[in-house]
């Protein structure tokens, strides 16, 4: 290996470019693969998954390749050490599980049959997570096909449980910290809000997601023997529910706010240059009129800010015609959005002692854990970001500038804690490219554009040792 083939991205930007169809045609390949983890009834799919990329990667010429178990759906690894000791060592993370997706939905084309229209591809997968994931295999891909090396070495970790909230995730890293050992972490699975501007995401939130079920009497009653003197189940959680905020917006539970990281004045800048107006925000969300707390800006309250939402709810009779009860149970799942140092345990902790002092002593309360993932907070003035921001200068054509994430992937906060690395979450998708919803699309300019700048990103992580 010359020192020329190992710094050169020249080469590696030219082939890409020439096999532009080629890799296109190879995503579309993985679209087709109904990838659900959430579905029993896709377990085959989701292994059929797995050993397309496993099998992609070894003919590629990486080493390493498996498809390794875990609790639930397999991890895909994948390495290339060619680069040696003295280079650094990049882990890609990536998803290859899918939310999801039928026709009835509102889907114009079949979302597992791949279609372009107007520079864009529709399937589900396209932009979360297979197309951005696939934009770092065919950076390697390109170094490895014209210099037959890359200027550092890369491993792949990619798994099939992230749309079900990586479960065994975390089990698989603490017993592989030896094979996973890196220097950075790169994730692209993130957004920025136009072609012109990339982003370059140093913050996620982490979340907590609860089930609340309130019991009143033993079984259904009828409502006119019984209504008057029975305390609706359903009343009563709406009364809990609406005890959860204060008027100004703000999240009522004591203690909430203890950890949460104050934005500074360089960082509100920042979030400034990704601003949404009130107009975009109604237009892109449908709604009349902006909600949450006054003294923050759009940007800041769906990105800086913790949140607390209800998910769902039910109770009672929904179905045609009347059935005049009053039911025995009312229930609801909430999911609260955490930033900064905000530990979510200890926010269930202070979620549940507060809806129970709050429950009418008519009923009962009962307040399950379901789910909980870490927030993130990185800096980003370390190398690794500066080097990301190289990265996009010359492969992207445009300065990035530094934002935070409104939504939640646990496993930075896993890697981040466990293999004590920074983590760089480069997203190459758009906002309104339709991820978890019908018609989700990618931009082929987007997945184009994303390839060269991994390309870029791993030359330019080279000067992290020298």
């Amino acid at each position: 290996m010359t020192s020329s083939n190992a710094t050169s991205s020249d080469g590696a930007r030219k082939y890409a470019r020439a096999n532009g169809d080629k890799f296109l045609q190879e995503l579309f390949e993985m679209l087709r693969i109904p990838s659900l983890s959430g579905d029993p009834a896709h377990a085959g799919d989701v292994r059929r998954m797995a050993e397309w990329l496993a099998a992609h990667m070894h003919k590629l010429g990486l080493a390493n390749v498996g498809v390794m178990p875990t609790a639930g759906h397999p991890v895909v690894y994948g390495e290339w050490m060619g680069a040696g000791p003295q280079r650094p060592t990049v882990l890609v993370y990536g998803h290859y599980d899918v939310v999801p997706a039928l026709l009835e939905d509102g889907w114009a084309t079949p979302p597992c049959e791949p279609q372009v229209k107007a520079g864009k591809i529709y399937a589900r997968g396209a932009t979360d997570n297979k197309g951005q994931l696939f934009i770092h295999v065919k950076a390697l891909e390109s170094y490895l096909k014209t210099a037959g090396s890359a200027p550092v070495n890369v491993k792949f970790l990619i798994e099939g449980e992230e749309e079900v909230a990586s479960p065994n995730l975390k089990p698989f890293l603490e017993s592989q910290l030896d094979l996973l050992k890196a220097d950075v972490c790169v994730i692209s699975d993130s957004s920025m809000r136009t072609v012109e501007q990339p982003v370059i995401l140093h913050s996620l939130r982490g979340m907590v997601y609860a089930e609340i079920e309130v019991q009143g009497p033993t079984d259904d009653l009828h409502s006119g023997f019984w209504g008057g003197a029975t305390h609706n189940p359903a009343l009563a959680l709406v009364e809990i529910l609406g005890k959860l905020y204060n008027p100004d917006h703000s999240i009522a539970i004591p203690g909430f706010y203890d950890d949460v990281v104050q934005l500074t004045g360089e960082e509100r800048a920042m979030l400034a240059q990704t601003a949404l107006t009130e107009e975009q925000f109604k237009q892109s969300t449908g709604v009349p009129a902006l909600w949450g707390e006054a003294q923050y800006s759009i940007r800041e309250r769906v990105s800086a800010r913790p949140t607390l939402d209800i998910n769902g709810l039910w109770s009672g009779w929904s179905g045609p015609g009347p059935k005049t009860i009053i039911p025995a149970k009312a229930g609801c799942k909430i999911s609260s959005r955490l930033v900064g140092n905000q530990d979510p345990d200890s926010i269930f902790k202070q979620m549940k002692a507060y809806i129970e002092s709050i429950t009418p002593p008519t009923v009962t309360v009962d307040v399950r854990l379901l789910t909980t993932g870490k927030p993130a907070l990185i800096p980003y003035d370390l190398p690794e970001m500066k080097a990301a921001v190289r990265a996009c200068e010359r492969g992207w054509g445009a300065t990035p500038v530094f934002t935070r994430g409104g939504g939640s992937i646990p496993v930075v906060a896993d890697i981040a804690d466990l293999m004590g690395i920074p983590v760089v979450m480069m997203g190459y998708g758009l906002d309104d490219d339709g991820l978890h919803a019908p018609n989700e699309h990618y931009s082929v300019e987007m997945f184009q554009r994303g390839i060269e700048t991994a390309i870029v990103y791993l030359e330019e992580l080279v000067k992290l040792r020298s």
